[in-house]
């Protein structure tokens, strides 16, 4: 009797750069893992896909984005689906809300977190002290988080504590990311960035979106980083593609909470308060992020002001601050050995409108600037390697049954698999609960959340290369 599967794939061009396959397979998925790999499979599906002249690879996984009511939303997951993302890192939180729409508005994917460090609101001050940050790593973990973020862009501590949260989510093999800037050496500059490298000592640390610091020296602002991240091996980085940044757009007392954002304003010749702020919406300099059928759009003008004032300021804005230059060189340099200088494509994204990792990442192997491996490399086989997930990032038997299908002639994501579940056919998502990606400290808050959790042991992700 011929086997029957919850999913069989047929036909597709199979690249899995971990395994060494780049070429015509069928993947049988059951129970949520890939069951059978072969050039034909026998037996019948209760899906059932020819993927003729498609190319099947692990599902995408973005190591940066946001999907908080901070800053992203919880439009944020029907955005990545679309996009053809499986697994996601939240970056920044806070963690509990993070938690609240994965369980609400979830699509079914994989999402982790780490919770942001913010003076008078998760510390109290710009220079907590070790027991103080100790107390929040913990107290993030139980509520699901994985780590913490350093939010050096937006809500700068000091150059000494920066260095402290580090070593302390190092001494507990926790996760820690750094959009770097300190009190001392406000962002984005190469200089940040170096000084962030060395605050690390060391110790394993994620690096986000590396093309900002070199935003203002182009390509050999690019090869500055590239040779920092080089005298640095305990620092795993990734680089986005997308033109425009993200932040929030909330005022209060007058000014721009986040301190990228009044960076943004100055940068478009405009008064770093809320009145400058309003002003540049309305002269197109500022991007409102507003919600339109489900996902987020950017509005300027009359339309963007008037999405700023009916959120009641409660929502992101962006700015075209990032050349294509650093962006390009940055996504596909590679060192001498042949791997890349920076890990990991990512976008930045969630319920920020740039989830577009194959909308901007497919045409540089239609240029030949990448190959379809490198682009899975990139964007599924070392992502899983950071963030720890053993069973991700290729398709062998016994492998998380994640996976994206993409048309290389339209450039596009055309299906979406995730945790053996089809999230995404042709633009049209299929919500489902979400995985959530925590510590065994963080399991019966999300189990109590409803949801189920991935569990991977601390330390286990940014391994080291020492």
């Amino acid at each position: 009797m011929a086997a029957k599967f919850d999913i069989l794939l047929r036909n597709g061009k199979l690249v899995d750069p971990r395994n060494e396959i780049e070429a015509r397979r069928d993947i049988a998925i059951q129970n949520g893992r890939i069951v059978a790999v072969g050039p034909t499979i026998d037996g019948s599906a209760e899906l059932d896909f020819d993927l003729e002249g498609k190319v099947v690879m692990p599902g995408i996984i973005d190591t940066h984005v946001h999907i908080s009511r901070w800053l992203g939303g919880r439009e944020g997951h029907k955005m990545m689906a679309m996009a053809g993302v499986t697994t996601a890192l939240d970056m920044a939180g806070p963690i509990e809300g993070v938690v609240e729409l994965a369980r609400s508005h979830g699509a079914g994917l994989s999402i982790g977190c780490i919770n942001y460090i913010r003076p008078g609101h998760t510390v109290g001050s710009v220079n907590p002290g070790s027991d103080e940050l100790t107390d929040l790593l913990v107290r993030s973990q139980r509520a699901g988080a994985i780590g913490l973020k350093i939010l050096g862009g937006h809500f700068p501590l000091s150059k000494e504590c920066s260095a402290r949260v580090i070593r302390v989510c190092g001494e507990h093999g926790a996760y820690v990311a750094f959009h770097a800037g300190t009190l001392e050496t406000p962002p984005p500059k190469p200089a940040t960035m170096a000084e962030a490298c060395e605050l690390a000592a060391g110790h394993p640390l994620h690096m986000p979106h590396i093309n900002t610091y070199a935003r203002d020296a182009g390509v050999m602002g690019g090869e500055e980083v590239i040779a920092t991240l080089a005298a640095h091996p305990n620092v795993w980085s990734e680089s986005y593609l997308a033109p425009f940044n993200g932040t929030s757009a909330v005022c209060s007392n007058g000014v721009p909470e986040s301190d990228a954002t009044k960076r943004g304003v100055v940068l478009g010749g405009f008064t770093p308060n809320q009145q400058g702020m309003a002003e540049s919406i309305l002269a197109g300099w500022t991007h409102v992020h507003k919600i339109v059928d489900g996902t987020v759009v950017l509005a300027t003008g009359r339309e963007g002001y008037d999405a700023w004032m009916e959120a009641d300021m409660q929502t992101g804005c962006s700015f075209m601050v990032n050349p294509p230059e650093p962006r390009i060189h940055l996504a596909t340099a590679k060192k001498s050995n042949g791997t890349f200088c920076i890990d990991a494509l990512a976008t930045d994204g969630g319920g920020i409108p740039r989830n577009d990792i194959v909308e901007r990442g497919l045409p540089l192997v239609r240029m030949t600037a990448l190959s379809i491996a490198d682009f899975v490399t990139k964007t599924s086989v070392t992502p899983a390697k950071m963030l720890g997930l053993q069973n991700k990032g290729h398709l062998a038997v016994g492998a998380d049954a994640d996976i994206t299908v993409l048309d290389m002639e339209r450039l596009v994501p055309v299906l979406a698999i995730a945790n053996g579940h089809r999230i995404m056919e042709n633009g049209v998502v299929f919500p489902r609960p979400s995985r959530f990606i925590t510590t065994s400290m963080g399991k019966d808050a999300i189990e109590a959340a409803g949801m189920e959790p991935l569990l991977v042991e601390p330390g286990t992700w940014l391994p080291s290369r020492v």
